[in-house]
């Protein structure tokens, strides 16, 4: 499989495919394709459909191969931002938040990626569950707004607002820290928590994640009567 990552910040990520190979997808992010592309949509087991649900995706996949011949597909971002090419390796899995996976070569694996702390789920920005890439093949990711990536060495943290956590090593752990001081909690506009990144391991952090940008907005939506 050949890619290339085009057009942001509205990025589309456009694939070669050999004949044979195949693409999944989570939910309806194909936006054009050679005519030989046969899509198949499937739950992949009881289990591995509840596990999507949980973690914020769709209950079925959609598989899409290359029929007699080589096959091009294009998959495109649901919000201004980028596309991320991830490489997933048995000894490379990645935690990445709810609704990030785009697309991925058909021996990469999503699963629920439950937080050992409950604290981390509940205040930390990322919800209680996020999503585990594992398996073997190339991930495509969606980041909103702009990604910027750090790698921390070994017990090295980082302080993440709420939701500007995008993707992680499967090595790094999350914890959460109430900001301190009552009137710096009150109003300081930062909110009660921050979340607390470990090493080791790669992060991307995005810049505007979909809930600051819904934020951002609201003053200016008419509000219902």
């Amino acid at each position: 499989m050949r890619y290339e990552i085009k057009g942001e910040p509205t990025p589309v990520v456009i694939c070669q495919l050999s004949p044979g190979e195949s693409m999944i997808t989570e939910r309806g992010s194909m936006v054009w394709m050679s005519p030989n592309m046969e899509m198949e949509t499937s739950a992949g087991g009881l289990g591995k459909a509840f596990g999507r649900i949980f973690s914020g995706e769709s209950i079925f996949q959609n598989i899409y191969t290359a029929r007699d011949g080589q096959g091009l597909i294009a998959f495109a971002s649901s919000f201004p931002g980028a596309i991320r090419a991830v490489e997933i390796t048995p000894d490379h899995p990645v935690i990445v938040q709810k609704s990030a996976f785009l697309a991925a070569e058909q021996g990469v694996e999503l699963s629920v990626f439950f937080q050992k702390k409950l604290g981390a789920g509940f205040f930390g920005g990322e919800g209680f569950i996020m999503q585990k890439l594992s398996g073997r093949g190339m991930a495509f990711l969606e980041i909103d707004g702009y990604g910027v990536e750090y790698d921390l060495g070994p017990g090295q943290q980082m302080i993440v607002d709420t939701g500007n956590l995008a993707v992680m090593d499967a090595t790094c752990s999350i914890d959460i820290q109430s900001v301190k001081g009552v009137k710096n909690a009150i109003f300081g506009g930062e909110g009660l928590f921050n979340t607390v990144v470990t090493g080791p391991g790669h992060i991307t952090l995005q810049t505007m994640p979909m809930s600051g940008f819904v934020a951002a907005i609201s003053p200016f939506l008419p509000s219902k009567n």
